[in-house]
């Protein structure tokens, strides 16, 4: 019972915190925003001490229940090690605690936060991790899916389904995306909970707190016959039967060993004060051939993803089916620009553990993760695919770590997060000329201003032939990006936004 009780919630916990990932209409947040925010890490970020009190709460009393139910990546690492179960039994041994590696880890964790090194806490912290892996390789599959039921439904005039922009958000994030899922897969598949017990911060962190909790694993000796079921089955490799101890500062609780034991010498709970007093338990328990239908029926959606991802093809952007259209580049920008409520990069760098919720939620997909040191995979904005309308405060609202603080329409309408620059030599009225001679004309970016900031003006006021050319109102610009996104200079806009290090209110 405590095991089907334990993977019913993982279960339900992974689903909905995966589905916040893959949701690109903004609609699941309002429901199951709170998974996020239940994160250990990200909870301690922003600051929400009533969340950090109740998991140490349920740490001393439950032990690690939170790194096998509610961590995402630890439940997709049983999800993983569940599979090699179904075709290798009894597989695991017991292994010493790796303690040169764990608090080394930790240590270089904890002095990540203090410093506000984004590169390490991204790829450190746990949630941050499956953040990564979701953002970058299962909601594009998601997305694939999507656009082919929507093809599907088009088809019989069916357009309750609309489809979704599926884009690359970087090739580093990619990379790194797909390099730490095999890593952790074949970790998963070799050794069950070997990353949550060697290398992630969190596990370590909640260890000290799991030695001393009120409820624990335990071995009934007078009972144990020294089988070893408890240890082979063991995938956080914490269950040395032939001394009759349970290391409860790497057990997740999972259930695993309680269930594989028919003397009844393995349990859970407090200490039983005398064995003899206790009626037997003789009766053989079935469940190892019981099926969790819930993981099976994740898996095989899973399955179905990723061979519709197999026979999905890109294609080319045309204009009209005459011309392809030139991708346009991101512009070297002196200062990155980053999302409204952050307040400064300098608190984005500190807060934020680059878990790529927000960039997975914008729905205008103005958000991408860094490239830099420093801020690796934390999210920046550029313009290339859309503009940071003004109406639009989804990224704050979903930010679990206060690096993004929530904020109103008005309040955003009203923040500036950089400035617009012109660059000459690249504008159409200055670079391209009409059949007559006469200069081209364009002024797009004047005309989607959303804040009236640019006008069109007459580069030479001597000169009634001269081109008509932007001018921007730096004291009106907010820095939305609606100039850069709309500008046909290609590959590089000839208008650009500058990102300022503290954001100010006009």
């Amino acid at each position: 019972m405590l095991k089907k009780i334990r993977r019913t919630l993982a279960v339900l916990c992974f689903i909905a915190v995966t589905l916040l990932f893959l949701d690109f209409t903004g609609t699941l947040h309002h429901w199951l925003g709170w998974t996020a925010k239940i994160q250990l890490i990200p909870a301690v970020l922003a600051f929400n001490f009533v969340i950090v009190a109740a998991l140490v709460v349920v740490t001393l009393i439950f032990g690690r229940i939170y790194c096998s139910v509610i961590c995402p990546l630890g439940v997709m690492q049983d999800l993983i090690s569940w599979l090699h179960s179904k075709r290798k039994k009894n597989r695991f041994t017991y292994s010493k605690e790796v303690k040169w590696l764990r608090y080394p880890v930790l240590v270089i964790f904890i002095a990540a936060i203090a410093l506000g090194i984004g590169s390490l806490m991204a790829i450190l912290e746990p949630y941050s991790t499956f953040g990564i892996i979701a953002t970058n390789l299962f909601q594009p599959i998601y997305e694939w899916c999507n656009n082919g039921i929507a093809a599907i439904a088009e088809h019989y005039n069916n357009y309750s389904v609309y489809t979704a922009n599926v884009w690359m958000k970087s090739i580093g994030s990619l990379v790194l995306a797909a390099s730490l899922f095999i890593i952790i897969a074949i970790l998963a598949w070799r050794g069950g909970r070997t990353y949550c017990n060697t290398i992630c911060p969190v596990g370590t962190l909640l260890s000290f707190f799991s030695r001393f909790s009120l409820l624990k694993v335990r071995i009934d000796e007078d009972k144990c016959i020294k089988c070893g079921l408890c240890t082979r089955n063991c995938k956080a490799s914490c269950v040395n039967h032939e001394e009759g101890t349970v290391d409860h500062s790497r057990c997740v609780t999972c259930g695993n060993c309680i269930e594989k034991c028919n003397k009844d010498a393995i349990y859970y709970g407090r200490p039983r004060k005398s064995t003899a007093a206790v009626t037997a338990n003789t009766s053989d328990t079935s469940s190892e051939e019981a099926i969790d239908k819930g993981k099976r029926a994740f898996l095989i959606g899973s399955g179905v993803a990723i061979a519709t991802t197999a026979m999905a093809q890109a294609k080319k952007k045309i204009d009209g089916g005459l011309a392809v259209i030139e991708e346009k580049k991101m512009p070297e920008r002196k200062n990155p620009i980053t999302p409204p409520g952050s307040m400064s990069a300098r608190n984005m760098q500190r807060h934020c553990v680059a878990c790529q919720l927000c960039v997975a939620e914008c729905p205008n997909q103005v958000l991408q993760p860094s490239s830099d040191l420093l801020t690796f995979m934390q999210p920046i904005m550029s313009y290339e695919r859309g503009y940071c309308r003004p109406e639009c405060t989804r990224c704050s609202q979903v930010c679990p770590t206060g690096a993004i603080k929530p904020i109103t329409h008005e309040e955003k309408s009203s923040i500036k997060i950089g400035y617009a620059v012109w660059t000459h030599f690249l504008c159409i009225p200055t670079t391209k000329k009409k059949k007559d001679g006469s200069p081209a004309t364009c002024g797009n970016c004047a005309r989607h201003c959303p804040t009236g900031a640019i006008t069109m003006t007459q580069l030479d006021e001597n000169d009634d032939k001269s081109p008509m050319v932007p001018v921007i109102n730096t004291a009106k610009c907010i820095g939305c990006g609606a100039c850069e996104h709309v500008c046909p200079s290609r590959p590089v806009a000839a208008i650009h936004v500058e990102g300022l290090e503290d954001h100010r209110t006009i």
